[in-house]
């Protein structure tokens, strides 16, 4: 895209390689084969909105090693910009595996050590005009884990100064904060107070809305995320489905899109990609709330994440059929 100034959504945040098990239901320590697919929740979100017709970017680093290439090569490939992904001599690009239990057992393994690259994001390379014009921001919780990236994600909301919709994905995963007093919740909290200041829009899963209230109640966690700053709060869940509070009143609630689970890492990605386009398109709460969803569960019937994002003609199959085949 030549124009920055055109960006529908601009991620910022983790980029890495995900080592999917192509057996399911097996212990890593006996799986034999991989897929390798594109992973990072804020790069898969840009996907995703890619996939519905958003002009997307991200903002993030890699290693400058083979892996690093591969992850240029997908996000164009996906018709993510990838002009602000940049190396970082000495630091391996970030693998992660999984293991796949459906439906409900996913874990992860990270290897982002001695630090990712994509916590290397310095707030004096940002290309703040462009932040400013997009759209649609959307930061993560991960962004505010370790220096230099703390400093570059605040610096960009309040750059941003609530322009536009300015999402802030609370993305809690402790296991990626290497200090471990910056693990607490309590030591966590007041960086996400400072993050929902500069926020339009806060999304989270029931842990992650706790982490950044203290309250885990679904509508009275939307009301303090309101009373922080946002004026749009959505709180995932799980299988009671997706809660959304505006602050000029507007509520919505629907129940999550039947689905046969293979693989629920990389819904709530899709989740979002389909939450900035639903947006940036006007609809209504439900309405956006529900083509959301269905994305999410389209997702979670894949096994892959990135590659695995709908298409508008996909969204609109299962919402009709009412339910994911």
């Amino acid at each position: 895209m030549a124009d920055s100034a055109a960006y529908d959504l601009i991620t910022m945040g983790r980029v890495g390689v995900d080592l999917y098990p192509l057996q399911t239901g097996v212990p890593l320590a006996q799986v034999s084969s991989f897929g390798r697919f594109l992973g990072g929740s804020a790069t898969n979100v840009a996907v995703a909105a890619a996939r519905l017709g958003l002009g997307t970017a991200v903002i993030t680093r890699t290693g400058d090693d083979p892996f690093g290439t591969y992850l240029h090569e997908a996000l164009r490939g996906f018709g993510v910009d990838d002009r602000w992904v940049t190396p970082v001599p000495g630091l391996p690009t970030p693998v992660t595996f999984c293991e796949v239990f459906p439906p409900d057992d996913f874990p992860l393994y990270f290897y982002r050590r001695p630090k990712a690259p994509d916590l290397e994001i310095h707030p004096g390379e940002l290309d703040l005009d462009a932040i400013r014009a997009a759209r649609v921001l959307w930061v993560t919780g991960t962004g505010l884990s370790e220096e230099p990236s703390r400093t570059a994600t605040l610096t960009a909301l309040a750059h941003r100064a609530r322009s536009g919709i300015t999402v802030f994905d609370l993305d809690w995963r402790p296991a990626l904060w290497s200090d471990p007093a910056r693990r607490d919740p309590d030591a966590a909290r007041p960086l996400y107070a400072e993050a929902l200041r500069h926020a339009t829009v806060a999304v989270g899963n029931l842990d992650e809305v706790e982490i950044a209230t203290g309250i885990r109640e679904p509508h009275a966690a939307a009301r303090a995320l309101l009373a922080a700053g946002v004026e749009l709060a959505v709180v995932k869940q799980g299988p009671e489905g997706v809660l959304a509070v505006h602050r000029d009143g507007e509520h919505a609630e629907v129940p999550p899109l039947p689905v046969t689970v293979l693989n629920g890492l990389g819904a709530g990605d899709a989740f979002g990609g389909s939450l900035c386009h639903g947006l940036l398109a006007g609809w209504d709460l439900e309405t956006v709330l529900r083509h959301a969803n269905a994305a999410g569960a389209i997702v979670a019937s894949r096994l892959e994440c990135s590659s695995a994002m709908p298409t508008p003609d996909e969204v609109s199959a299962a919402l009709a059929a009412g339910a994911v085949r």
